[in-house]
């Protein structure tokens, strides 16, 4: 990555664009609040203000990297999950082969920031989102970037918009999950065609097969295993077929987050090819994890054995009404806190006069408007107008993306950091 570009995020000025932060920081860069190493709860910080816990984040970068090697496989996290490249950093740190994104506007994000290795999971027909990627690659001959195909007329605008450029754009063929799934071509019929479309081209170059595991219908362990089995078998066939004859190494790539266990027990089966495999996983819910939606899902669950992703992120909301014994207010709503698979757990208090914080027992989070969490106390809660409640959250996706700069916070509350996201 470039050291340069990161080192510029903290030359930017804290002004009204950033919530959460001190009013009083207002003119400094960022790098000297960060030098300041204020305390989340007696240093300015106003709510509600998102916190990512430096501990976690770090243990979550650590595991997943002990976990890919410990199955022998690369690791292009998914980008879009978080859009902030100071992670995207600690990813590459941590192991990562590269990143994956989904859409032209997160590739050109990562490349301002350096990524030299680019998975973008989405067949691209965007004529001008090509032609500026084609132009990236001739100008930088250590770049790669790979994406989908799912369909022989996406192979022909793609070839229309490609045409002059002097590197092919490498791809992979998507197997679909299945009838009805999300995107991909739905059977192996179709994909010999797109491939077959791909060969009569100058300006693609097929490298492997790919897919999303997370849209089988109906997922569970034996449907999933078995259209992994099948995304393997394809690329075994093309294999055979001679499909791959320029490609160097086949690439062979899947991975949400709530299956990676079966993409790696299926993969560590891969049979030798006539070229290298390239077993490439892309789970990117990981960098964070969750309260909610991923702490049900997680293959952590299934095999304790390999360790426990920890959730990093708390919002903090303070209470600004308190009409009767068994409701309060609180000022986080929808445009500060994922709300699209759960709602916001209660977890702790601040007591707003000691600085105590204890559980946030008897407290239920009931419903968002657009600025206001409605909360549900039962007789044995104590709280008061004034008081902090800290907040679990559900799906990171829709967290990071309504936070452009987010606090790093060690366990005593030390802000040791800020991390800014580019949605």
């Amino acid at each position: 990555m470039s050291a340069e570009a990161l080192a510029r995020l903290a030359t930017d000025r804290v002004d009204h664009r950033f919530k959460g932060l001190p009013p009083d920081a207002e003119g400094l860069t960022v790098g000297e609040l960060a030098a300041q190493r204020r305390d989340l709860f007696t240093g300015g910080f106003t709510t509600p203000v998102l916190a990512l816990s430096a501990e976690r984040l770090t243990h979550n970068l650590e595991l997943m990297e002990t976990y890919a090697a410990r199955h022998g496989l690369a690791f292009a996290p998914h980008g879009k999950t978080s859009m902030a490249p100071q992670l995207f950093q600690r990813q590459l740190e941590h192991g990562a082969w590269g990143i994956t994104l989904a859409v032209p506007h997160q590739v050109r994000v990562a490349r301002e920031f350096g990524i030299q290795r680019v998975f973008l999971a989405n067949e691209l027909v965007d004529a001008a989102a090509l032609r500026h990627i084609a132009a990236d690659l001739a100008a930088d001959p250590g770049y790669r970037f790979i994406c989908y195909v799912d369909s022989v007329r996406g192979v022909e605008l793609m070839d229309a918009a490609l045409r002059g450029t002097p590197r092919p754009v490498d791809v992979v063929v998507e197997l679909a999950a299945g009838e009805g799934a999300r995107t991909g071509v739905r059977t192996e019929e179709e994909c010999a065609a797109v491939a077959d479309a791909v060969a009569a081209t100058p300006t693609l170059r097929l490298v492997g097969v790919a897919g999303y595991e997370g849209e089988v219908p109906r997922a569970d362990s034996e449907r999933v295993h078995a259209w992994l089995r099948r995304l393997v078998a394809l690329a075994v066939d093309f294999d055979r077929a001679g499909r791959f004859k320029d490609a160097g190494e086949i690439v062979v790539s899947a991975g949400g987050s709530a299956w990676f266990d079966a993409v790696a027990d299926v993969f560590a089966g891969i049979p030798d090819l006539s070229l290298p495999v390239l077993k490439l996983l892309r789970s990117g819910a990981y960098v964070s994890h969750d309260d909610g939606h991923y702490r049900r899902l997680t293959p952590f669950a299934r095999v304790p054995e390999e360790g426990a992703l920890h959730p990093a992120f708390r919002l903090w909301t303070q209470i600004v009404s308190r009409p009767s014994p068994g409701q309060a207010f609180a000022n986080a709503g929808k445009r500060d806190a994922a709300y699209d698979l759960d709602l916001p757990l209660a977890q702790v208090v601040r007591d707003a006069g000691s600085g105590e914080i204890r559980d946030a027992a008897g407290i239920e989070v009931t419903a968002l408007s657009d600025q206001h969490a409605w909360l549900r106390t039962a007789p044995e809660a104590e709280l008061e107008v004034g008081d902090w409640v800290g907040l679990g959250l559900s799906h990171p996706c829709t967290s990071f993306d309504k936070w452009q700069l987010i606090p790093l916070v060690e366990a005593d509350g030390t802000v040791v950091d800020y991390i800014r996201t580019f949605f």
